[in-house]
């Protein structure tokens, strides 16, 4: 149960770090309104705050959430981009999250 509580805060906090960085993006490039900054601003201080939550050392949960993370992004490329990822995306992410499970699972 711990394990899956702490995947699904990863995930949680892979969306705010996304839209933190996303609205910006729209804005910058898809010429989004102004009002979208401050709701990514608002959306990377809940992603630091989410980090915070967790009981593990802080460099080992930042490194295990990267494995989380990109899995994430690349289901935002495809369900919100509508771009669907490559051979290439999905074997990254492979080792992304073996990665992860090493970090997680290797030891003290």
């Amino acid at each position: 149960m711990f394990l899956l509580k702490t995947f699904g805060l990863f995930v949680v906090t892979a969306v705010a770090e996304i839209v933190g960085c996303y609205l910006p993006y729209l804005w910058l490039k898809k010429n989004g309104s102004f009002w979208l900054l401050p709701v990514a601003a608002l959306s990377l201080a809940l992603f630091s705050y989410l980090l915070t939550l967790h009981p593990a050392a802080a460099g080992r949960v930042y490194a295990a959430y990267g494995g989380v993370y990109a899995t994430v992004a690349l289901c935002w490329l495809w369900s919100v981009e509508g771009l669907t990822p490559s051979g290439w995306d999905i074997a990254g992410v492979a080792v992304t999250l073996m990665g992860m499970g090493i970090i997680v699972w290797g030891g003290s």
